[in-house]
């Protein structure tokens, strides 16, 4: 009879251990993104797969809601204490979360996965000497000229320097009479005049205090005004936003557009003569030792995240080199943070095409290395709408010649260092 009761129990035992009931739960891992869905649905359907696939203890979810969503929703959550694990991040909001101690630093759980990411991209996500996000995907300025301008020009290579690109361009406007270029200087589009000092290797705010107004500075800014001078942008540069450079390259109003690989493939269907006349040209590498018009995108693991060890597996599977790779072929646009997945033949192997849009992929992408988001920190400005209106304000100021540069420049640093003092 005992023996019967023992091998009862021991049946009984084996069932319940191999029960579904019973089986241990496995850790969600919720990740949020910003404005990816419907377009790349199938791509993070796809990707979660894959982890969940190769990582039977963890479920991924992906959820995607607009750009506007994200902050406050993630501020809710962390308060309930129900994070997310993972959420997409800028490269601002990851220095305001960070200060704010609303997000963790990742250095124990990236290791020597840090090698992966571009260092650039890296120092991006740096708060404090800490890392506090994985890198994701990236952008790049590059140079699309038009060929007839430049031989018109007498231009027979495109700029190799910051220096170069000004000369040339105030050549163009006098041989051609047409405006070389359109800098970003609109204030709606991020054209704040900071990225400039920022590229040019020059500080902004140190130990507190505004100190833009430094002789390099001003010769900075009397460069622009001199360029405006010479008819070599536009007069209404200040205005001009990414559609309306477009607009103005197709129609050969600028002999030049600087701007993000994308804005090629507009040209490709919107202008083919213009299309068929341009080539293209890496954006030089000024005193700052980065290239222009990086744009980061990144994740974050909330303060507060309930298994913050996945999280960060989940975190280094969605930014690894072929889940990079793989949406850089999704989008068409965007280029990898990873130093490997750059070097990819799907980005190399348009370097010596003649077509525009291969030939700037293969350029940003040997670029990307330099990209540094040209952003000044969350949080330092106390009145940030107020003190940037003042600064593009003077600026536009002194670049059309209503004002002298050091008297702009002057000014402006004066009413921040007094806006800073309080």
């Amino acid at each position: 009879m005992r023996k019967k009761l023992i091998t009862s129990a021991m049946i009984i035992a084996g069932v319940l251990s191999t029960s579904p009931v019973f089986a241990a739960e496995k850790v969600k891992l919720e990740f949020w993104t910003m404005n990816m869905a419907p377009k790349f649905n199938r791509y993070f359907t796809d990707l979660t797969t894959q982890f969940n696939q190769k990582n039977p203890t963890l479920e991924a979810v992906w959820v995607d809601m607009n750009w506007d969503q994200i902050q406050p929703k993630l501020i809710a959550a962390i308060a309930a204490g129900n994070p997310p694990a993972l959420v997409n991040f800028n490269v601002p909001w990851v220095h305001d979360f960070a200060r704010q101690g609303n997000i963790l630093a990742l250095d124990e759980y990236l290791g020597a996965d840090k090698n992966l990411y571009q260092t650039n991209a890296l120092k991006d996500v740096t708060y404090k000497g800490k890392i506090y996000a994985f890198p994701w995907y990236n952008s790049v300025s590059v140079i699309a000229y038009n060929k007839d301008l430049f031989n018109k020009a007498g231009i027979k290579a495109p700029p190799k320097s910051f220096d170069e690109l000004l000369a040339q361009a105030k050549t163009i406007s006098e041989k051609t009479k047409t405006p070389a270029f359109a800098p970003k200087l609109s204030a709606e589009s991020g054209g704040s005049f900071i990225n400039w000092f920022y590229y040019a290797g020059l500080p902004v705010i140190e130990n507190g205090q505004a100190v833009f107004n430094s002789p390099k500075h001003i010769a900075l800014l009397q460069k622009f005004a001199d360029l405006y001078k010479a008819g070599a942008m536009p007069k209404d540069v200040f205005k001009m936003e990414f559609e309306q450079e477009i607009a103005s390259y197709n129609t050969q109003r600028i002999a030049m557009m600087t701007t993000a690989p994308q804005a090629l493939k507009r040209t490709q269907t919107d202008s083919k003569a213009i299309y068929a006349k341009t080539d293209i040209a890496a954006f030089p590498i000024a005193e700052g030792k980065m290239a222009f018009g990086g744009w980061m995108m990144d994740y974050v693991i909330p303060t507060g995240a309930k298994s913050p060890a996945d999280a960060a597996k989940l975190g280094k599977f969605v930014t690894s080199d072929a889940a990079q790779l793989a949406f850089s072929k999704e989008t068409g646009t965007t280029f990898p943070s990873t130093k490997l997945a750059a070097t990819d033949g799907y980005f190399m192997s348009g370097a010596k095409s003649n077509d525009p849009v291969e030939k700037s992929r293969a350029i940003a992408a040997l670029s990307i290395g330099n990209a540094k988001t040209l952003t000044l920190e969350p949080g330092i400005l106390p009145d940030e709408t107020t003190m940037q209106r003042t600064l593009q304000n003077e600026i536009q100021a002194a670049i059309t010649g209503r004002k002298s540069a050091k008297a702009a420049l002057d000014a402006t640093v004066k009413n921040w260092n007094e806006r800073l003092k309080k």
